[in-house]
C-alpha cells in the first residue's frame, strides 16, 4: 500500500515537472523568437537607409555642410574670444589646438560608433545637437567667458591669457566640435558599398569636406562677420547645419519632437542673442559693432568720446569735445615734434581715430599730416563719431607695407599700432625701425606708443627698447650728453602706456635734448598748457642705455616673440590690479568676494 502511494506520488510529481519544464521552454522559445524578431527589425532599419539616403548625394551635401561648420565655428571661436583676450598668435594657437583635439576624438569615436551601430539616426541626432549648441554660442558663449575669467584672475598668478582662453574653449567649443568630428567616419560607413569604389567615395567625401571648409573660411571673414557681425554669424552657420538633420527626421517622420525642440532652441537664441553685445554690462553705447579686423565700441561721455577695440583692456582713441589735451599717451606723444629739427609733416602708422593728428592739427596748423590705418571701419567711425580732420589723407593699408611703398620722408612718425599683447611682429623688428629710420628726415623723430609699462629682463619694453637703441644708436657716435640721448622714454602717468623716442641725428653730437623740449614746444606753438605738459615731459624722460645688434633681446623678422612677451606683461598687470581681490579670498572665501560686488 505505502509502496503504491509512493509510486503515485512520484508519477504525479513527474508529471506536474514535465508540463511545468515544457511550459518554460515554451516560454524561453517564446522570448527567442520574439527577440530575433525585434533584432531582425533593428538590422532591417539598420541597413535600410531612409528613402533620403538612397541617393549618396544627400550624404555628399552632410559631409560639405559640415566641413564648412567646422571652420566658421573656428573663425567665430576667434572673433568671440578676441574682444576679451586679443587676437594674438596665442590666442589662436589655443583655438587651432583645441578644436583639433575634439575633432580627433570625435573622429576616433564616431569610428567605433558607426562600426558598432551603423545607424544613420544616431549620426543626425549628433549632427542636430552640435548645431543647437553652436547656435547657442553667442547667447551663452560672453557670459561662460566673464566667469571663468573672474574666476582665474583672483586665484592664478601667471598664465592668465593661456588657461583663460583655454578653458573657454574647451567649455564653449569642445563639445560640438566633437560630435562634428563624427561625421566623417560615420559617413564612410554609409556611402561605402564594396572595396571596390571605396577608395573613390573617400576621396570624394574628402573632397566635398574641403570645399566646405573653403567656403567656412571665406565667407565668415569676408562677408558675414564685417557684413552682421560674430553673433549672427554663428547663428547662419549652426542654421545650415541645423537644416541637414531636420531635413533627414521629417522626411522620414521619426524624431518629430526632438527636432521640434531643437527649432524652438535655434529659434529663441536667434531673437535673444541680438539683444545684447560682447560688453553686455555696458549701457547706452553709441556704437558697437565689428569689422575685417576688430571688435569696435564708441562710448559717447559727457567730455569726451571713446574708441575701445576690445572689452577687458583699454582705450585706443578718444577725442576731448573741448579741445585740448587728452591727459592720455597722445599728450607725451606731442613732444616729438619739439625735439625734431623742424616740425614740417607727420606720418601717423595706426591712425585709428586721429587723436594724436587733431591734436597736431590743433598745435601744430601748419603741418602736412598723413595716416595709414589698416581697419577702414574704424575710419569710417572717425569721420562719424571722432571728427577727425576731413583734410588728412588717411591710406588703408598695414604700417610696414604702406612704408615700403612710400619714398616720402618725415620729421615725425608716430608708431602707435601696438594694441596690449597684439603687437604685429612685422612692426617690431630692426627691419621695419631701419625702414622708419630712413623715412624720417635729418634730425627727424619717430616716437613709439609701448602699451604697457612692463620692466626687467626678458620684458617686452626691454626687447622693444633694445631693437629701437640697436637701430638709432648704431654708428652714431658717442660724444652727445647724458641730457640729449638719440633714444629715451617716458611713461604716462595713471595709465599701463610708455612713450618712446628716437631721432636721427643731424650730426654726431645732436640728440633728444631734454632741456630744450618745453622752450621748442612753446616757441613753435605759442601754447602755454602744451609748455607745461612738456615740462612734466622732461621730468619723466629717460635715456635707452645701447644695445648693440647681436643682444638677445633685440627683435628680427626672423626671432620676434611680441606674443610672450607681451603675456607676461598682462600677467604683471593682473598681478598687481587683482592682487587686493585675491587677499580678500584668501581671508575671506567667496562671500567676501559677493559682499564687493553687492556694495
Amino acid at each position: 500500500m505505502n509502496e503504491s502511494n509512493s509510486a503515485s506520488k512520484s508519477a504525479v510529481f513527474d508529471a506536474t515537472y514535465s508540463m511545468f519544464f515544457e511550459r518554460m521552454i515554451g516560454y524561453r522559445s517564446k522570448v527567442i523568437s520574439a527577440t530575433t524578431a525585434y533584432r531582425k527589425v533593428l538590422m532591417l532599419e539598420t541597413h535600410t537607409p531612409k528613402a533620403i539616403l538612397n541617393s549618396k548625394i544627400f550624404l555628399y551635401l552632410t559631409e560639405f555642410f559640415s566641413g564648412m561648420a567646422v571652420m566658421a565655428a573656428e573663425l567665430g571661436a576667434q572673433r568671440l574670444l578676441a574682444p576679451y583676450f586679443s587676437s594674438s598668435q596665442i590666442v589662436w594657437t589655443i583655438i587651432i589646438g583645441t578644436i583639433m583635439i575634439a575633432m580627433a576624438l570625435g573622429n576616433v569615436w564616431g569610428g567605433r560608433q558607426a562600426d558598432k551601430n551603423p545607424d544613420p539616426d544616431h549620426l543626425y541626432r549628433r549632427i542636430m545637437f552640435a548645431a543647437v549648441w553652436l547656435a547657442l554660442v553667442p547667447l551663452v558663449g560672453k557670459y561662460i567667458i566673464i566667469a571663468i575669467s573672474g574666476v582665474l584672475i583672483v586665484t592664478i598668478s601667471t598664465n592668465f591669457l593661456i588657461l583663460a582662453a583655454f578653458i573657454s574653449c574647451m567649455v564653449i567649443f569642445v563639445p560640438p566640435l566633437f560630435l562634428l568630428g563624427t561625421v566623417t567616419p560615420g559617413l564612410v560607413k554609409f556611402t561605402t558599398d564594396s572595396l571596390k569604389n571605396n577608395a573613390t567615395i573617400v576621396g570624394r567625401l574628402g573632397a566635398c569636406n574641403t570645399i566646405g571648409s573653403i567656403l567656412g573660411t571665406f565667407l565668415p571673414t569676408f562677408l558675414t562677420i564685417p557684413t552682421v557681425g560674430t553673433f549672427v554669424t554663428f547663428l547662419i552657420f549652426a542654421g545650415i547645419l541645423l537644416a541637414l538633420p531636420l531635413v533627414y527626421f521629417f522626411s522620414g517622420r521619426t524624431y518629430i519632437i526632438t527636432s521640434i525642440a531643437c527649432i524652438v532652441l535655434f529659434a529663441a537664441s536667434a531673437i535673444v542673442s541680438p539683444l545684447s553685445g560682447f560688453a553686455f554690462w555696458e549701457r547706452n553705447l553709441a556704437y558697437e559693432g565689428e569689422s575685417e579686423y576688430n571688435y569696435l565700441q564708441v562710448k559717447d561721455l559727457s567730455d569726451r568720446t571713446i574708441l575701445s577695440t576690445n572689452v577687458l583692456f583699454g582705450v585706443q582713441s578718444v577725442t576731448m569735445k573741448a579741445g585740448g589735451l587728452t591727459g592720455l599717451y597722445y599728450d607725451t606723444a606731442l613732444a616729438a615734434p619739439a625735439f625734431a629739427a623742424h616740425a614740417n609733416s607727420a606720418l601717423i602708422l595706426g591712425m585709428g581715430t586721429g587723436t594724436y593728428a587733431r591734436q597736431l592739427r590743433e598745435y601744430y596748423p601748419k603741418m602736412a599730416i598723413t595716416g595709414v590705418e589698416i581697419d577702414q571701419a574704424i575710419t569710417k567711425l572717425a569721420d562719424r563719431y571722432f571728427k577727425e580732420p576731413s583734410d588728412i589723407p588717411v591710406s588703408t593699408y598695414d604700417g610696414r607695407a604702406w612704408l615700403a611703398s612710400d619714398a616720402q620722408k618725415y620729421d615725425v612718425i608716430m608708431v602707435d599700432a601696438y594694441q596690449d599683447i597684439t603687437i604685429p611682429f612685422q612692426m617690431s623688428s630692426t627691419e621695419f625701425f631701419n625702414l622708419v629710420r630712413d623715412h624720417l628726415n635729418p634730425g627727424g623723430v619717430m616716437v613709439v606708443n609701448m602699451n604697457m609699462i612692463s620692466d626687467g629682463k626678458g620684458s617686452i619694453n626691454e626687447a622693444l627698447e633694445a631693437t629701437i637703441s640697436s637701430v638709432f644708436e648704431n654708428g652714431a657716435g658717442t660724444n652727445r650728453s647724458a641730457s640729449s640721448p638719440l633714444v629715451a622714454t617716458a611713461d604716462v602717468p595713471d595709465t599701463t602706456n610708455r612713450e618712446l623716442f628716437a631721432k636721427k641725428p643731424l650730426n654726431q653730437s645732436d640728440g633728444l635734448s631734454f632741456e630744450s623740449l618745453p622752450e621748442t614746444a612753446v616757441q613753435r606753438t605759442r601754447s602755454g598748457d602744451l609748455a607745461d605738459a612738456m615740462s612734466s615731459v622732461t621730468l619723466r624722460l629717460i635715456p635707452v642705455k645701447y644695445a648693440s645688434a647681436m643682444s638677445s633681446y633685440v627683435l628680427t623678422d626672423d626671432k620676434a616673440p611680441v606674443e610672450v612677451l607681451g603675456m607676461r606683461a598682462i600677467d604683471e598687470l593682473i598681478k598687481e590690479q587683482a592682487g587686493p581681490y585675491r587677499k580678500i579670498l584668501k581671508e575671506q572665501g567667496i562671500s567676501g568676494l559677493m559682499n564687493i560686488a553687492t556694495d
